[in-house]
């Protein structure tokens, strides 16, 4: 039994990544060739004298040791939030995958034992399983004998707290991007409080590059902070739409195969259905 591709926009996704990154290309071409122009057309209207020093400039590298310096005392704080943000990607990434949620092999092996109707074999095969579909067909399984309705909302029970344990992972990565910008804003205010304490005592005053260099290690913490908080979010939003989006799919199929194994069930035994008020049993009732 084949189930219906999860990610069936995959192409649509492609050509947005592609669109993305050929308009930062563009934009950091024209970055690049802006101040060549300026220049040109400062050469016209007046050059500077020959002997003039050059304004001093920042290159990237320098910005990245200056940011680097700036989070020392910040460090352990950002670190641990780094560690625990790609070990949440990495787990969440292997667990909401189409081929861990709905095994095709699961599937196959499971529709081809119901219909030999040897349903015991299958009950046990779905409680060994650990994938989506098999947990919540197990749950349906175990209700079946009660009737298909009742099985059905057990299955939907099982279904509704599998994702509920999922998006418990998922919402930590929402709580990294939210306190990303948080400690970034904090090592600010740590710097500006600070640099005015050092204002403050000393009778002559600061001069301007000292303030400058104290208040850019603040802001190197927030760099830092927001650069922490982008994945994160970003992260949080794809694998809250895969979650359910597998949910959905494990739903489809399981309700497909416990239809499919009560009615095999009902001709294999050629009886009615057992009245409501039986005791439950730990094992679907059903005769190989």
């Amino acid at each position: 039994m084949k189930s219906p591709p999860l990610f069936s926009r995959r192409p649509r996704l492609l050509t947005l990544l592609a669109v993305l990154i050929a308009a930062i290309l563009v934009v950091a071409c024209v970055d690049g060739l802006t101040p060549r122009a300026v220049a040109q057309e400062g050469e016209g209207e007046g050059a500077p004298a020959v002997g003039a020093p050059a304004a001093p400039t920042a290159s990237p590298w320098d910005v990245f040791k200056h940011t680097i310096w700036a989070i020392r005392y910040w460090s352990p704080i950002l670190g641990l939030c780094s560690i625990a943000m790609v070990t949440l990607v990495v787990l969440l990434g292997l667990e909401l995958r189409l081929g861990a949620a709905v095994p095709p092999s699961f599937v196959e092996d499971f529709t081809d034992t119901v219909n030999k109707r040897r349903f015991k074999e299958a009950y046990e095969m779905a409680k060994e399983d650990p994938s989506f579909v098999a947990r919540v067909l197990a749950a349906g399984m175990a209700r079946l004998q009660y009737g298909i309705e009742d099985a059905r909302e057990a299955s939907f029970s099982m279904l509704e707290s599998v994702k509920a344990g999922k998006e418990q992972l998922i919402v930590y990565l929402a709580t990294i991007g939210a306190l990303g910008p948080l400690l970034g804003l904090v090592g600010t205010v740590w710097a500006m409080i600070g640099t005015f304490m050092i204002m403050g005592k000393s009778p002559s005053g600061l001069p301007a590059n000292v303030i400058a260099e104290k208040i850019s290690e603040g802001l190197g913490v927030t760099l830092v902070g927001i650069g922490l908080s982008l994945p994160a979010i970003f992260f949080h939003a794809f694998f809250k739409n895969r979650l359910t989006r597998l949910t959905h799919e494990a739903g489809t199929v399981a309700d497909d195969l416990l239809t499919q194994m009560y009615y095999n069930s009902k001709k294999a035994a050629g009886a009615p259905e057992p009245e409501a008020n039986a005791r439950p049993a730990s094992t679907p009732s059903v005769k190989k």
